[in-house]
């Protein structure tokens, strides 16, 4: 089941009379940006919880695992410490406990042995898919209800929002 461009929580974007209450406003985003961030954050809780770890350790592996995707490069620990907003002590205690229960290495990269490497090792990226493939799931089922286009302007909306807020954060660290 596609959703139509007439849906009441989409703006069909070359009708100029458009009705404008069916466009959401900032507050409706917000909310909305919330809840799923709550959702999220509640499997995410579990899973550590299952797996005896932190919070911050499953936040970590995410980054982690996300880290070619989002910057075409692995991740570091001291990039890791910014996206985290950690300290280096910090993010080496969370480091030491994901290594100690398998989940990542370190790696010295071959051209630089200053530089260490963070990897999402094969056996807990399993494991992490298999806990989590209710929720891929459930995005999968959703994403057959839209069609391709508006699937690729949700992308584009989050990629930009994610740009958005890294700007900011960014001007905020250089202005305090």
């Amino acid at each position: 089941m596609e959703r139509s461009s007439r849906d009441s929580r989409t703006a069909p974007a070359d009708d100029s009379a458009a009705d404008e209450a069916t466009v959401p406003d900032l507050h409706t985003y917000a909310v909305l940006l919330r809840t799923l961030n709550s959702e999220f954050n509640r499997h995410a809780h579990a899973f550590a919880q299952g797996h005896d770890l932190h919070a911050t350790d499953v936040h970590a592996l995410a980054a982690i695992l996300d880290s070619t995707a989002l910057e075409g490069r692995p991740m570091t620990p001291s990039r890791l410490a910014e996206r985290l907003n950690l300290t280096s002590g910090a993010v080496t205690a969370c480091l030491d406990r994901l290594e100690r229960a398998g989940h990542i290495s370190r790696t010295r990269d071959s051209a630089d042995r200053r530089v260490v490497h963070l990897v999402y090792n094969p056996g807990a990226r399993a494991l992490a898919r298999q806990y989590f493939s209710p929720l891929a799931r459930s995005t999968e089922a959703t994403m057959r209800q839209f069609t391709p286009e508006q699937l690729a302007t949700v992308a584009d909306f989050l990629r930009t929002l994610h740009q958005e807020l890294g700007a900011e954060a960014a001007r905020g660290r250089t202005a305090g």
